[in-house]
């Protein structure tokens, strides 16, 4: 059995992450999350991944292009052309594809066995996953009638039925010859959804994940790392009130870990840090200094060594915080907070959110950001400045001050 995974995407969602690095390769519990979705595709029995690419692609193919042995996986790499949308995707591999296939997005989380009973049911030329899910309005969203699907909604302000499209799906060669009859949607893209009428439908129960937005990210690697196993390693004078999963060279030195709590590869944490779970931070990173980090995933090589506090954040790599930064996440107000996108207001569903920074972004001492803030790759954030709006990709932000001098009496 061979797949498709179509991680070919810009990932506009997901920016600034995604602005220096394709959105599949986005980590999740210290692997890029495309490494997650083909170990479960090789759980679920397939043993050849066709991965097509075009956004960052060189970053995909290099780091994918030495793990078919760790992974027990044939991996080829199909470029999308300049066509977009999911049936440009598929059909970018079509010279590889001779029998049933599987296609799936590369940027979902899911069980295995989802992606199993979708290929043990496939009947027909298409045959899609679906999964009832809490907020409809969000999904592609299908109606059943027979086992079959006779209506499909794209995320539908008045959903009919809370079935999502879960982008999990079994095909025939033949899927091919049918995409080249589509039109482009209304947003100028060849969709496979285009085909789904009359498709059969297989409702999975396992867990599923659509990483849509970068706050999703918080949610994600906390859900993977509630299923991994502790694993301790280097810890002095140290309190642990949780689950912690430390990998090769951690250190944890007179700190407090609360929570579910992965620690990459030669990271330090400590002296005096606190860090409540779940919480991800990533490689060669040091967390010190009466610094707290709640509810986040660092990225590898993030420095908070002084007095600095990251609460429900998402942190780039080689990101410095400067002695006293802190990342604000709660509004007076209690209410939830939006974010303003490229594509407009977005609803985070969340009361309690920080800051989404990009690569290679360095804060001065006693700076802030305020709660549900996108601050882009190679910022520079100065001493005293309090960021009250999205920064832009390579700004350099500073403060006037205004000092007045008065005799003293």
């Amino acid at each position: 059995m061979k797949a498709v995974v179509m991680a070919a995407g810009d990932g506009k969602r997901m920016r600034p992450l995604t602005e220096t690095r394709p959105k599949v390769m986005l980590p999740v519990a210290g692997k890029p999350m495309l490494e997650h979705l083909l170990i479960a595709l090789k759980k679920a029995g397939v043993d050849e991944a066709v991965i097509v690419v075009r956004h960052k692609k060189e970053k995909i193919i290099e780091y994918f292009g030495k793990k078919e042995t760790e992974l027990g996986m044939k991996l080829v790499f199909a470029e999308q052309g300049s066509e977009t949308g999911t049936a440009s995707a598929i059909l970018a591999a079509e010279k590889e594809i001779k029998d049933t296939f599987v296609a799936i997005a590369g940027d979902i989380i899911t069980d295995s066995e989802n992606i199993a009973k979708v290929i043990k049911e496939h009947e027909g030329t298409i045959t899609l996953g679906v999964k009832k899910v809490k907020n409809p309005h969000e999904y592609g969203i299908v109606e059943i009638t027979d086992g079959r699907v006779s209506l499909f909604q794209e995320k539908p302000q008045n959903p009919k039925t809370e079935l999502a499209n879960l982008s999990i799906y079994c095909m025939e060669p033949s899927v091919f010859e049918e995409i080249r009859k589509l039109k482009k949607s209304e947003r100028s893209e060849y969709e496979i959804v285009d085909l789904f009428i009359g498709a059969k439908a297989v409702e999975v129960e396992g867990h599923w994940e659509d990483v849509g937005y970068p706050w999703h990210l918080i949610d994600a690697n906390a859900q993977f790392i509630s299923r991994m196993e502790a694993k301790t390693g280097d810890i002095e004078n140290s309190t642990i009130d949780g689950k912690v999963i430390m990998e090769k060279g951690a250190r944890i030195i007179n700190s407090y870990i609360e929570g579910d709590v992965y620690i990459g590869e030669n990271s330090v944490i400590g002296p005096n840090a606190h860090i409540r779970g779940p919480t991800v931070i990533g490689k060669k990173c040091h967390v010190g200094g009466a610094t707290t980090i709640k509810e986040s995933v660092l990225f590898d090589r993030v420095n908070a060594k002084h007095l600095s506090y990251i609460g429900d954040s998402v942190i780039g790599e080689n990101v410095n915080f400067g002695s006293g930064t802190q990342i604000a996440n709660f509004r007076f107000d209690e209410k939830v907070i939006n974010v303003l996108t490229e594509r407009g207001w977005v609803n985070s569903s969340r009361r309690k959110l920080g800051a989404i920074i990009g690569d290679d972004v360095k804060f001065g001492v006693l700076s802030a950001t305020m709660p549900g803030k996108l601050i882009g790759p190679g910022c520079w954030i100065n001493s005293g400045v309090v960021v009250n709006r999205n920064v832009p990709a390579h700004s350099n932000v500073s403060v006037r001050q205004e000092l007045v001098f008065r005799k003293t009496e």
